[in-house]
């Protein structure tokens, strides 16, 4: 029995012995940890508690070239409140938490008053200090949020929580987009100016000492530890943001009227190679034309006949052929070695000239002079297209640019048919862009200028960086008796050749169609894909602007570049025509013989035209209100639109508002149809006129 009580009471201590052992290990944990490892720890606890989080810095604009937004960051901000704010008791939150809620509800309508009131009752309860309200909030709701009850006592006092971060904005929303581009965080596939400019725009961060408060969450400690952002920079690009819309819509219209695949755009500046406006269009899985890919930059194929101005080039600057020179397109088809070339126009042309075989886009005709030039050197062809850079990038700010293909002799895929092909614009590739960049030159004397975007940096309003013409090659011909050779056969194609249907009496444009089967791959070409292009410059007397238009897959019959392309060329062109260039009419001489109805009018502004535009007349605007100027053996004369009372004016030749004026003066309903001067009037001129009657104009 003792001996059992014993063991008993052995283990009894050596139970309190552990257990006094335990807690002197604890304690002298405790210590050690406390006061030998107590700076380490506690500067671990700070860390795990506060911190530091970055603060976004707002991201420039990028301009149009009038300064109008194309792409801004807006401010959006997260509300939050902390609820359990202890600069005001219980309470005053309870008195006015009512109101808050109400105000809450009013002006974001997402939440009935009753739920943001429980919402913030729970969250007073809670102790809530990072409670969030709404989430990407405007800063005019902002400015509205800070004078509700409570939250007017103050950032602090209030407890508001405004944390703000920008969401990019696209003003014109598709119009250039895929030239403006984007650049996304961890995306390394960061496109157009927004990709090529992110460091200029993107600014220099700030930072914000943040307390962690539960959960997970942290909310800003105060206002002082704020290191503030840099803003990024602006930058003004040389887009005219009427032509772009101009450009697209044309595009857009033509592409849709031909059910094609894509198709892009471009219109830049001759001396400098500022870029106007891009267009790039396709289809998307729904069928819709959007901005999906940059085709004017980044699509590298076989142009067609715009390469065979190269070509030419090529033998004319080296003096191995005449313009007067003739070919024999040979009933409109040739052999070369085991292939067949034909022209486009069945039966051929006959003997032609050189510059007509351009102007009709002879496959058969560029192709035997080339070859006949060429044949035993094909190497020296291929060196003259290089020192013309066709063979190389154009070293553009935005990403993506295609690189060109032009084999050499070399080339493993060289063959006997590769120097006629080429000739006429199969066996090579390149870009739309590539392609403008190339006739710009000719319309710029020769020089070839690198296509840019931008035409200023700004910093707070300021220009801190100014963009000049870059010059990639100063002339692209060695002898100057070239250019006009080359001018020369571009403008026939409009006067008389393959578009003719641009020729237009007020302005000159010289150019050349395209018109290309696509290839499809291991497949080779087929009768049913196309690509329809025309590049060109205008005016052709005094080149100011280049232009490309490129339609892929046209799927309705027609797929010729004049047909296809021209007409996009055409509307971008007369915009250009009609609003950037100066149409200032400087002498008499230019004005012809005789003047067309539509000068007529009222005669004060009549006169104010005609002493602008320097024009001579016979008689006196002040003896009438309406007058016509007319002309007779050179002699122009002034002589009055008034027509006798109760009688029907005569209208014809004036614009809608002179002749809405004298017919309605006459007691007539004026309908009007169309645009610009009257060409008709459905009520005849000098008939008695019925007060209250219907009067048609139609203007055009």
């Amino acid at each position: 029995m003792d001996s059992n009580k014993s063991d008993i009471l052995k283990k009894v201590y050596l139970v309190y012995l552990a257990m006094a052992l335990l807690g002197i290990a604890i304690v002298a944990k405790v210590f050690y940890i406390q006061v030998v490892e107590g700076d380490k720890w506690r500067e671990q606890a700070k860390k795990l508690t506060i911190r530091y989080e970055k603060i976004e810095a707002i991201r420039g604009n990028i301009l149009a070239s009038d300064g109008s937004l194309m792409a801004a960051s807006i401010p959006v901000f997260d509300l939050r409140m902390d609820a359990g704010n202890t600069h005001y008791n219980d309470d005053f939150f309870y008195e006015n938490v009512d109101s808050l809620a109400y105000a809450l509800s009013n002006l974001f309508q997402d939440k009935s008053r009753l739920e943001y009131k429980q919402l913030l009752v729970k969250a007073r309860k809670n102790n809530n200090r990072y409670l969030l309200l709404k989430r990407n909030i405007t800063y005019v709701h902002l400015k509205k949020v800070r004078k509700f009850p409570i939250f007017r006592l103050g950032k602090f006092k209030g407890g508001i929580i405004a944390e703000a971060r920008n969401r990019r904005e696209l003003p014109f929303r598709w119009l250039a987009f895929r030239t403006i581009g984007w650049d996304k965080e961890g995306n390394e596939n960061d496109i157009g100016l927004e990709g090529a400019y992110s460091k200029i725009l993107e600014g220099e961060s700030g930072r914000r000492l943040m307390q962690r408060i539960g959960n997970g969450a942290y909310r800003p400690l105060n206002e002082e530890s704020e290191i503030e952002p840099q803003n990024g920079h602006d930058i003004l690009t040389s887009i005219d943001i009427n032509i772009q819309d101009v450009a697209e819509d044309a595009l857009m219209k033509q592409l849709i009227a031909n059910e094609a695949d894509h198709g892009c755009a471009v219109l830049m500046e001759v001396e400098t190679g500022f870029i106007v406006a891009i267009a790039n269009l396709g289809k998307n899985a729904k069928g819709e034309y959007e901005e999906k890919y940059n085709y004017a930059i980044g699509e590298s194929s076989e142009p067609g006949s715009t390469f065979k101005l190269a070509s030419l080039i090529s033998a004319l600057d080296e003096g191995l052929v005449k313009l007067t020179d003739t070919v024999d397109t040979q009933g409109g088809a040739v052999r070369y070695a085991n292939r067949i070339m034909k022209d486009s126009h069945e039966g051929g042309y006959g003997r032609i000239t050189v510059q007509r075989a351009f102007e009709m886009s002879s496959n058969v005709g560029i192709s035997k002079v080339v070859y006949k030039a060429y044949h035993d050197k094909p190497q020296q062809f291929i060196d003259k297209l290089y020192s013309m850079r066709l063979n190389q990038k154009l070293g553009l700010d935005i990403p993506g640019e295609g690189a060109p293909s032009i084999k050499d002799t070399k080339d493993r895929y060289w063959s006997k048919v590769s120097l006629p092909w080429m000739s006429v614009g199969y066996e090579v590739a390149i870009t739309p862009l590539q392609t403008l960049a190339f006739y710009n030159a000719i319309a710029n004397n020769g020089r070839m200028v690198k296509p840019q975007f931008i035409k200023e940096i700004h910093q707070t309003g300021k220009t801190v960086q100014k963009f000049e013409p870059v010059i990639l090659i100063e002339s692209i011909v060695k002898n100057p008796e070239t250019l006009p050779l080359i001018r020369k056969m571009l403008e026939g194609v409009v006067e008389k050749g393959t578009a003719t249907n641009l020729k237009n009496p007020v302005y000159k444009i010289a150019g050349k169609t395209g018109t290309a089967q696509i290839a499809q791959k291991n497949a080779g070409y087929n009768k049913s894909n196309y690509k329809a292009s025309f590049v060109g410059y205008f005016p052709a007397d005094n080149p100011k602007y280049s232009c490309i238009v490129v339609i892929n897959n046209p799927r309705k019959g027609v797929y010729y570049g004049g047909s296809i392309a021209g007409p996009v060329f055409k509307e971008i062109a007369d915009k250009v025509y009609a609003t950037r260039l100066d149409q200032k009419i400087k002498t008499n001489d230019s004005l012809p013989g005789n003047l067309p109805l539509f000068a007529s009018g009222y005669c004060k502004d009549l006169e104010t035209i005609f002493k602008e535009i320097n024009v001579q007349w016979k008689g006196d605007f002040n003896q009438y209100e309406f007058a016509t100027l007319s002309s007779s053996d050179s002699t122009r004369k002034v002589q009055p639109r008034e027509s006798a009372e109760m009688q029907i004016p005569d209208v014809t030749g004036m614009g809608a508002r002179d002749a809405v004026y004298l017919l309605e003066t006459a007691g007539l309903k004026v309908q009007i149809r169309g645009k610009g001067q009257v060409k008709r009037q459905s009520l005849p001129p000098g008939s008695k006129a019925k007060r209250g009657s219907n009067c048609i104009i139609e203007l055009g």
